[in-house]
C-alpha cells in the first residue's frame, strides 16, 4: 500500500509501504522555503527566480534554511533500518593500508600512505634502507580534519618544499615553505592562491597563480582574470613580481606556469575557458629573455612535455583531435615550424616521460594501452599491462632507471608496480590487503546505440552468476563533459553496493574525452542534449536487457554529472526510481555569474550569448524544468555549504523547487555537508557517512527493508 498526504505550504509527505512483516512509514515535513519577487529578462522573456536569496550562502537566513533542511534529511536517513549496517561494512572494508607509488626528491624517497581510516593521507619519506618517517601529516592541520594537503612541490635538489593547503574544501589555497632537512617553516604563509601549482625556479623562489581576492563572499566573486606571480624566497607576498596577466590582452581565466626539468625554460599556458590555450615560452638562461608565443590562439590544447637543449617536445591536439607530439626549435617555436614526432592515431594520446623515454598511454574504448618510445621517435615496446583497465604513473625523472606505475579496474584494487625502463620488465611493488575477492565479480564492456545511432561504450560490473530478472538494484553513473574521460577504477564504496547484489554501470558519454576532441565537441553547447540522450539510452539498455527495471534503477553523477542527473530526471522522471545529483550545475541561466562558472562557457554556452543559446539552455536547465503535477524519482541532492566551484545555490534552488512541485510519493531531500567544498580533501569519516546515506536512501526507496546480503548484518552482530 502506498499513500500520499500533502498539507499546506510545508508539504507534509507520508510514505507508507506494506511489507510482509509490518507497515513502515516515514513522514517528511519539508521546511517552508520563502519565495521572492526576482525576475530576469532574457531576449524579451521574463524568467522568475523565486529562490534567488539562497545564492547568498553566508547570510543568516540561508544558514537557517540549511540547518532546517539537514534536520529533515538526517531525520529521514536515521530511520532507514540498515543505514548503520552499511556504515559499519564501509568502515570495515575501508580499513586497510593504502600506499601511493614512491617518488624521489633529493636524497629521499617519498610516498603517501593511509593506515586505513585516517581522514587524510600522510606523506612519509625514507633515505636508502632507513625506516620511513612522517614528512607531512595533514591530519594534524586542523581539529575537525577539514584542512587538507592540496599540493606539494620540491626544488630540483630536494632541499626545499612548498605545500598547499585547502581549508573546508575551498579552492582557495595557502602555501607553506619548509626546509626538508630541518622540517622548519622558512617564511610566512602565502595566501589567496587558486587553480595553481607551485613551480620552483632553482632555490630562488616559485611561480604561482591567483585571482584578486574578492571582497565579501568568495562564492559570488567572478574569476575572469588569472595572474601569474613569482615569489622570491624570504620576501613578503605583497612584493611578489607579477609575471603575466596585468594587461587587457592578457585577460585569461586560467593561467599556469611550468618549469622544464632542466630548469632552462619557463612556459605559460593561458586559457579563457576549460578548453584551448595559448602557450608562451621564456629562456631563463637568457638574462634579456622575454616570453615568446608558441601558440597565439586558443583553438587547441598544447603543453611542453620535455626538451633536449633548445629542441622542444610539445603535446597538442592542433590539427590532431586525438593528440600527437611534435618537435620544434625554441628559437622559432610557432606552429608553421612544427614537425611530427609521435603522430596522431585513432586512439586518444596521454603521454609522459621518464628514464630517458616517452611513454604513450592510449585509450582504447576507455581502457589503457601503453607504448614506450625513445627520443628518436622509435617505438621500443608495447608494455603488457597486468589486465584490462586503467594504468597511470608512467614517468619520472630523466636519470631514473626505475619508476612506478599503478593499475586498477572496477574489480581490481589499485596496485603499484616497479618498472625498469631498459628491460621493460616490472614486478609487483604493493598490493592492498583488502577484504574483497575479485574472483567473485565480473566487469564487462558492452556497446549500445544512442538516440541518433551513435555507439556508446559502457562497463557493467556485478557479482558473478547474477540473475537477469529485472530486479537488481543498479546505479548508473556518468559524467559526460569537459573532455574528461571516465576510465575503470576500483572503489571501496562500490564493493559494498555490489556485494548486496547491486550492479554498477558506467557509460562513456559524448562530451567526455574518451574518443578525443570530436567526442568532446559532440556534447557541448547546442549539442549538449546528446549527452542526456546517451545517458537515457544507457538506462534503457540496462532495462531492455533485463539487468534491472525502472523500479530498481538509480542515476548518479557529480558536478557536471550532477547536471546530467538533474536534466535526465526532469526529462524522463519515469525512467528511474532514485536520482542522486551531487554538487550539480542546476541553474544553467545563471551558472556563469558565480565564481569560476564563466570559464565553463566553452562546454555550455551562456544565456547571454544569443536568444538561440538562451532558449536551448532554458530547455534543459534542471531548475527551470521541474513541472508541477509530476511524480519525480526519490531524490537525494548532495552538496557542500562552502563549495566555491559549483556554488551550493545550484543545489539549494533545485531542491527547493522540487520539494514544492513533487506530487508523487517519493521523498525529495538535500544533504548539505557543512564546512565542506566540492569534494576534494573530504575526510574519510565524512565520505563513509555520505556513502552509507546514499546507498541506504537508494535501497530503501527501491522498496528494500533489509539488506539482501544478511551475512553483513550477521558479521557485525557477532
Amino acid at each position: 500500500m502506498k499513500k500520499l498526504i500533502v498539507s499546506g505550504l510545508l508539504g507534509t509527505l507520508l510514505f507508507a509501504c506494506e511489507t510482509t512483516e509490518k507497515k513502515e512509514t516515514i513522514t517528511v515535513n519539508y521546511p517552508q522555503t520563502k519565495k521572492v519577487d526576482s525576475v530576469d529578462t532574457y531576449f524579451g522573456t521574463d524568467i522568475k527566480d523565486p529562490y534567488r536569496w539562497l545564492e547568498d550562502d553566508r547570510s543568516e537566513e540561508t544558514k537557517a534554511w540549511v540547518k532546517a533542511e539537514n534536520k529533515v534529511t538526517f531525520g529521514y536517513l536515521e530511520k532507514i533500518p540498515f543505514r548503520n549496517a552499511l556504515k559499519n561494512r564501509l568502515e570495515k572494508l575501508w580499513n586497510y593500508e593504502k600506499l601511493g607509488s614512491p617518488f624521489k626528491e633529493g636524497e629521499y624517497t617519498y610516498f603517501y600512505k593511509n593506515d586505513g581510516l585516517q581522514d587524510q593521507y600522510v606523506v612519509y619519506r625514507k633515505k636508502d634502507n632507513t625506516e620511513p618517517e612522517v614528512f607531512l601529516d595533514p591530519n594534524t592541520f586542523s581539529e575537525d580534519g577539514t584542512t587538507s594537503l592540496a599540493g606539494l612541490s620540491f626544488t630540483k635538489d630536494g632541499s626545499l618544499a612548498a605545500y598547499l593547503i585547502s581549508e573546508g574544501g575551498s579552492d582557495w589555497r595557502k602555501a607553506i615553505v619548509i626546509d626538508t632537512k630541518s622540517m622548519e617553516i622558512v617564511e610566512d604563509t602565502l595566501t589567496d592562491i587558486k587553480f595553481s601549482g607551485l613551480e620552483w625556479q632553482g632555490n630562488e623562489g616559485f611561480y604561482y597563480s591567483s585571482y584578486d581576492k574578492p571582497e565579501g563572499s568568495e562564492l559570488s566573486a567572478k574569476t575572469d582574470q588569472h595572474k601569474v606571480y613569482f615569489h622570491t624566497l624570504g620576501t613578503v607576498q605583497k612584493e611578489d613580481r607579477l609575471i603575466f596577466g596585468d594587461r587587457p590582452e592578457e585577460k585569461h581565466r586560467y593561467i599556469g606556469a611550468s618549469i622544464s626539468e632542466d630548469q632552462r625554460y619557463l612556459t605559460l599556458s593561458a586559457a579563457t575557458s576549460t578548453s584551448g590555450n595559448k602557450l608562451f615560452i621564456k629562456d631563463l638562461q637568457d638574462s634579456n629573455g622575454v616570453l615568446v608565443p608558441i601558440v597565439s590562439d586558443t583553438d587547441s590544447d598544447n603543453y611542453l612535455i620535455d626538451n633536449v637543449g633548445s629542441k622542444l617536445y610539445i603535446v597538442t591536439d592542433r590539427n590532431a583531435p586525438n593528440k600527437k607530439i611534435i618537435t620544434v626549435d625554441a628559437a622559432k617555436p610557432s606552429p608553421e615550424n612544427w614537425e611530427d614526432f609521435i603522430s596522431e592515431t585513432e586512439n586518444v594520446l596521454s603521454p609522459s616521460t621518464g628514464g630517458g623515454y616517452f611513454f604513450t598511454e592510449y585509450m582504447v574504448d576507455a581502457v589503457s594501452k601503453v607504448m614506450q618510445y625513445d627520443y628518436d621517435g622509435k617505438m621500443v615496446r608495447e608494455i603488457k599491462l597486468p589486465g584490462v583497465g586503467s594504468a597511470s604513473g608512467f614517468g619520472g625523472k630523466k636519470e631514473d632507471s626505475d619508476f612506478y606505475f599503478s593499475f586498477t579496474n572496477y574489480i581490481t584494487p589499485g596496485s603499484s608496480y616497479k618498472y625498469n625502463v631498459d628491460s621493460g620488465e616490472y614486478e609487483l611493488y604493493w598490493k592492498p590487503d583488502i577484504d574483497f575477492n575479485s574472483d567473485e565479480y565480473e566487469s564487462n564492456q558492452v556497446f549500445f546505440s544512442s538516440k541518433d545511432g551513435t555507439k556508446i561504450p559502457m562497463i557493467i560490473t556485478h557479482k558473478k552468476g547474477l540473475e537477469l530478472n529485472g530486479k537488481n538494484p543498479t546505479i548508473l553513473y556518468a559524467y559526460g563533459g569537459f573532455n574528461i574521460s571516465i576510465t575503470p577504477s576500483f572503489s571501496i564504496a562500490n564493493t559494498v553496493w555490489m556485494e548486496q547484489g547491486g550492479i554498477y554501470a558506467v557509460p562513456n558519454l559524448r562530451g567526455g574525452g574518451e574518443y578525443g576532441k570530436k567526442w568532446h565537441q559532440a556534447g557541448i553547447k547546442m549539442k549538449k542534449q546528446n549527452v542526456f540522450d546517451d545517458f537515457i539510452a544507457a538506462a534503457e539498455y540496462l532495462i531492455d536487457k533485463n539487468y534491472t527495471s525502472s523500479d530498481y534503477l538509480a542515476i548518479r553523477g557529480g558536478s557536471n554529472g550532477g547536471l546530467l542527473v538533474g536534466a535526465t530526471m526532469t526529462q524522463r522522471p519515469d525512467l528511474m526510481q532514485v536520482a542522486l545529483p551531487a554538487v550539480g550545475v542546476m541553474d544553467m541561466l545563471r551558472y556563469h555569474t558565480f565564481t569560476a562558472g564563466a570559464g565553463w562557457a566553452y562546454d555550455y554556452g551562456t544565456s547571454e550569448d544569443s536568444k538561440e543559446m538562451f532558449d536551448y539552455l532554458k530547455g534543459y536547465s534542471p531548475v527551470h524544468n521541474i513541472e508541477a503535477d509530476t511524480e519525480y524519482p526519490a531524490t537525494l541532492v548532495t552538496t557542500g555549504d562552502h563549495d566555491d566551484r559549483v556554488v551550493p545555490a545550484h543545489s539549494f534552488k533545485f531542491a527547493a523547487e522540487l520539494q514544492v512541485k513533487q506530487t508523487g510519493q517519493n521523498p525529495t531531500l538535500i544533504r548539505i555537508e557543512t564546512n565542506a567544498g566540492h569534494g576534494a580533501g573530504t575526510p574519510v569519516s565524512k565520505t563513509i557517512e555520505q556513502y552509507a546515506d546514499i546507498f541506504g536512501f537508494t535501497l530503501y526507496n527501491m522498496g528494500l527493508r533489509e539488506l539482501p546480503n544478511q551475512s553483513v548484518l550477521k558479521a557485525f552482530k557477532e
